[in-house]
């Protein structure tokens, strides 16, 4: 069909393809950087509403389409990942209106909009993804449904939107038995069978290196990180530090990590008795590093350990994940420290920090041997002069120097960076560890959630005797000299904080989500495999499970496809009427026969029941006009009095 033949769609048509592909869009736009949203959503508006007489000349859409691909590289950078694609998707679907004219042009452009909320799914799976993408899905299939009456009937015989939404509720309402069964039934596997791209935008979480300023992204994050449910003993909140990556190299600026996961085997330890057992769901972070409650005790399949029992996943978090620990805290934590990973503790660089060098120096030759007094003079020179802070300026060339001899206020990536630091300068192996700490209770599930705010990094020394301790500087700070916290600088402290049912208001939100990741999220082939153990059906292999899942999906579609049939049979709903009526006389014995007129049935059923007689006659009469005479008036009036009637 050519352009100028195509049919023409009405204005309240195409109002529903456009509201239709806006809603397309949302779950996409809702998953990128707000900045990168908003330009996108409005472009899409501005260019749907410009071309909205006549399509825009080719030549302006080119140039459009170039600026949006260049706005979308200036954000990831040029590098190619799941965030760039779908970012790219919404730029194209955005420019689509600018296109569309006739009604296989809407026709597309829903078809295409249709990929959006399904692509946002590659980077976000939680509740307000799945809601925004099954209301954009319906509003979608509603569009279509209006488009087809447009194309099929004239514009004055167009179905009213509530009757469309009406009719589009039912099929998916009809469908929704084959796709519980694709859900619980359907084969899962253990990994997927094809790998999802990399984001080329990073989320806030830990790395493999640390630098000025580095955490303050991640500590304004509210966002998170892992929820922990124990089983049996709970460690008190000052024994929750949920080790990450370990960082022993420093070369003036930045601190990176030497024994990445799986570099050497964990070091021998010895623990005490008190044996913490507890559930991980780690939230997605595209990262690898795995953090657990100092220290674990074994790796969790799926997971390395390295010698400084730092964890990292075999595979990228991309999704929601679930592990099983138990840790304890240790006595002896490698006591035996070889030559080569003691100077590795105790390298400086050389040119650096000069005062502090010469601090420790001072401190080594006062305490002798005592390397405990030397650690326990620096955490009361912290009591007793120090004050945590965020607001700290951007540190010059010697950043120790400058925190520990001029401002003498920061947050926790200067505490223990300035204090491994010191402690090398005195002789005393020492390693910066990074990772969380702390957490806040959930009562209503009865679990805790870390989030990415309580990123937090500390130290250990190497004690004779003992081997690597645990030392919190950022912890040795009087509470009554903490300037803002990061509570404060969220505005949990102001009025918002204050008012009545917020915290619940935010438990209750938190519980949900962890319910969706447990019933739709975290239902992988374990689940799967102990729902059909419940069911009766032990270990069904692949086959045995696919073979089930055949036997439900032919069961789901034989029953979509009778109440299709019983639709398209009774869809008039004065026929309805009509067949209820009948129904209702043959519970008398007086059923109307497939081969009889309504007159004829009408007579012979009126003979039977004297007393409604002449009602049931006129009934006949006004269906008969009705049905063979449908222009003549509203027919609202006769099925009341159908529905109403009885024998």
């Amino acid at each position: 069909m050519k352009p100028a033949d195509a049919p023409t769609l009405d204005a309240l048509s195409r109002q529903w393809t456009l509201a239709a592909a806006g809603a397309c869009l949302l779950p996409l736009l809702v998953q990128l950087p707000t900045t990168l949203a908003f330009g996108i959503g409005a472009t899409g508006v501005v260019l749907a509403l410009a071309s909205w007489r006549r399509p825009l000349h080719g030549l302006l859409r080119a140039l459009m389409a170039l600026a949006l691909f260049a706005a979308v590289m200036s954000v990831t950078g040029m590098q190619f990942g799941r965030d760039t694609g779908c970012a790219l998707l919404a730029g194209m679907l955005a420019l689509k209106p600018t296109e569309t004219r006739t009604l296989r042009d809407n026709r597309s452009l829903l078809g295409f909009a249709l990929f959006a909320p399904f692509a946002a799914f590659l980077l976000d799976q939680g509740p307000l993804s799945m809601a925004l993408g099954l209301a954009s899905v319906l509003g979608a299939l509603v569009a279509l449904h209006r488009l087809a009456d447009a194309e099929a009937v004239s514009l004055a015989g167009l179905s009213r939107p509530l009757h469309q939404v009406r009719e589009i509720g039912k099929l998916v309402a009809i469908g929704v038995p084959l796709v519980m069964a694709a859900f619980w039934l359907f084969p899962r596997f253990p990994s997927p069978l094809w790998g999802v791209p990399e984001r080329a935008l990073s989320k806030p979480g830990l790395s493999d290196d640390m630098s000025p300023g580095s955490y303050l992204d991640l500590i304004a994050d509210e966002a998170p990180a892992l929820r922990v449910q124990f089983f049996g003993a709970t460690p008190p909140t000052s024994q929750m530090y949920w080790r990450g990556p370990v960082l022993t190299d420093f070369d003036g600026r930045t601190w990176t990590r030497r024994d990445a996961p799986p570099a050497l085997p964990p070091a021998d330890t010895a623990r005490a008795a008190l044996n913490w057992d507890y559930q991980m769901d780690v939230e997605p972070s595209d990262r690898r590093d795995l953090v657990a409650l100092d220290l674990p005790n074994a790796t969790p399949d799926g997971a390395w350990m390295a010698r400084d029992y730092s964890m990292a996943t075999r595979t990228p978090l991309s999704s929601l994940t679930r592990w099983r620990l138990q840790s304890s805290l240790p006595t002896r934590f490698e006591a035996d420290l070889s030559v080569s990973r003691r100077a590795q503790a105790l390298q400086l660089p050389p040119g650096f920090n000069p005062r502090t060098r010469a601090l420790g120096a001072q401190w080594r030759r006062d305490a002798g041997a005592n390397d405990a007094a030397i650690v326990a003079r620096a955490l009361q020179w912290i009591r007793s002069d120090f004050a945590y802070t965020l607001d700290t300026p951007f540190p010059g060339r010697d950043t120790v120097d400058e925190f520990l001899f001029d401002q003498q206020q920061g947050f926790c990536e200067h505490f223990s960076s300035s204090f491994v630091f010191l402690m090398r300068s005195a002789g005393i192996p020492a390693r910066v560890v990074t990772g969380y700490a702390g957490g806040k209770y959930n009562a209503l599930g009865k679990y805790w959630i870390v989030r990415n705010l309580d990123a937090h990094a500390w130290a250990e020394v190497w004690m004779p005797g003992r081997g690597w301790v645990r030392v919190d500087p950022t912890a040795a700070v009087a509470p009554e000299r903490i300037y803002d916290t990061i509570e404060d600088r969220l505005g949990a402290g102001g009025a918002m904080g204050n008012l009545i049912g917020i915290e619940d208001l935010g438990q209750v939100g938190d519980w949900l989500r962890r319910g969706w990741n447990d019933l739709v999220l975290g239902f992988d082939a374990k689940r799967q495999s102990r729902l059909l153990e419940r069911l009766g059906a032990k270990q069904l292999g692949s086959s045995e499970l696919t073979a089930l899942f055949g036997v439900f999906a032919m069961g789901a579609m034989a029953w979509m496809g009778w109440l299709l049939a019983r639709g398209e049979r009774q869809r008039d709903p004065l026929l309805r009427a009509w067949h209820a009526l009948s129904r209702r006389y043959a519970r008398l014995g007086l059923g109307r026969e497939p081969h009889e007129s309504p007159a004829a049935w009408a007579r012979r059923a009126a003979a039977g029941r004297p007393r409604t007689a002449n009602r049931l006659l006129s009934l006949s009469q006004r269906f008969a006009a009705a049905r063979y005479a449908p222009e003549q008036g509203d027919h609202r009036a006769l099925i009341e009095d159908l529905r109403r009637h009885r024998p």
